[in-house]
């Protein structure tokens, strides 16, 4: 790998990431796409890249395939988009919408699994961002009353694999390839946590 872009986003967040800095999902975008402009000086680092930009295959049914349309973050080197090429998808909720947002995170692996598969990138990662003073807890905390099997995946460390459902919508179900488990880190000196999945 021509950057191990793992390493310098474990390090965004263990010493960039504050609570004067970081205060929506936008600005974590920002920050960390800034963050590695500065450390990948020989490749470019773009925000929102369509798939399309990414795949031989312009055909209409096949793009249709991604769960999701825009990369939050791309890096690669100089012009070698068919080279090394990496994504970043970036989840930081502030507000409740529980069994919604985790769903939003087993999209966003989803998708990491279909850009890496389908588009051939090098490596994919999901990053997501709680504070405990925006009401994050709910995410990361064991609950004794029954909530559903999607909390399970986030606070009890359930294996995420295979089909998902979204418990707000039944018709709608992500079939993950591989297998995950989410540990949340504590980011020292701040209200943060987060977890980093590596595709």
């Amino acid at each position: 790998d021509f950057m191990n872009i793992k390493k310098h986003i474990e390090m965004f967040a263990r010493t960039k990431i504050n609570n004067d800095n970081i205060y929506n999902e936008f600005s974590l975008q920002h920050e960390l796409g800034f963050y590695l402009r500065e450390e990948l000086k020989s490749s470019k680092v773009e925000f929102e890249r369509n798939v399309k930009f990414f795949s031989d295959n312009q055909d209409e049914n096949f793009l249709k395939k991604f769960v999701k349309k825009e990369m939050d973050i791309v890096a690669y080197k100089g012009n070698s988009k068919n080279l090394e090429k990496y994504a970043i998808e970036l989840k930081y909720p502030t507000n409740g919408a529980y069994p919604r947002r985790m769903f939003q995170f087993v999209e966003d692996i989803k998708f990491m699994e279909q850009v890496k598969d389908e588009l051939g990138f090098t490596k994919t990662y999901c990053l997501t961002l709680i504070s405990d003073s925006q009401k994050g807890i709910p995410f990361r905390y064991c609950s004794r009353k029954n909530e559903g099997e999607i909390y399970h995946y986030f606070r009890n460390n359930k294996e995420i694999h295979g089909k998902i459902t979204n418990p707000l919508n039944i018709s709608e179900v992500h079939d993950i390839k591989r297998k995950f488990s989410i540990e949340w880190q504590r980011i020292n000196h701040t209200n943060f946590w987060y977890y980093l999945l590596e595709i």
